[in-house]
């Protein structure tokens, strides 16, 4: 399953992406939100969107079945609890949702992100390091995009408050794909030749993981 963060209609519904909903550890957070941009204004919900079609082609190309959690980007949501629950429901056997990140400028690079807990037990946590482990080295290998400099250690993090993971029982991990404030990165996930290689960096992960490559 491949979840492009966020939507392109949310900053138009604050009453539906504020509302609260499971967080995954017993609390609530907002539904969704709107996501960042580059200083140039290109958004983010739009780079994962287009990120995630590219893989999706590749994975497709290679005989995966995929499930996306939104189906364009001019709608609103899903909530991030529904997120998980859409690969729960599908029994994926890899979900990987894609963002950029807005951090402060002088930050560059990639970081995979896991969820902090065991949501779904200690063996899908240990798929789940394998398959964060795959799309990180094809990341490095592949995407232009050096690990973080700014986030995590060596492009690897650890977070307890992303819903998204912490409600998903299958292998799952998140790619913040770049900082889209900083201005490398930003010139990079701004043109299509950099998205596809960021996707074609991804789509090699997830190949990797599934026996596909």
């Amino acid at each position: 399953m491949l979840d492009p963060g966020h939507n392109g209609a949310n900053a138009e519904h604050p009453s539906i992406i504020n509302a609260p909903v499971p967080d995954g550890t017993g609390g609530t957070k907002p539904c969704n939100t709107t996501g960042t941009a580059t200083n140039a204004g290109y958004p983010e919900h739009a780079f994962n969107w287009d990120v995630a079609l590219r893989v999706r082609e590749i994975l497709r190309a290679h005989g995966a079945t995929v499930v996306m959690t939104r189906g364009s980007d001019t709608g609103v949501g899903p909530c991030v609890n529904r997120r998980a629950e859409i690969g729960n429901e599908a029994d994926a056997t890899a979900v990987v949702s894609i963002h950029g990140d807005g951090a402060p400028s002088g930050g560059h690079g990639f970081h995979v992100i896991e969820a902090a807990s065991e949501p779904g037990g200690a063996a899908i946590a240990a798929d789940t390091e394998r398959l964060g482990t795959d799309v990180h080295d094809a990341m490095l290998a592949g995407s232009g995009m050096t690990t973080s400099t700014y986030l995590g250690s060596d492009g690897y993090d650890r977070r307890s408050d992303l819903a998204g993971l912490n409600l998903s029982v299958r292998p799952t991990v998140m790619v913040e794909c770049g900082n889209m404030r900083n201005a490398g990165d930003a010139a990079i996930m701004s043109s299509p030749s950099g998205r596809q290689a960021i996707a074609s960096a991804i789509a090699a992960g997830i190949l990797r993981y599934v026996g596909l490559d």
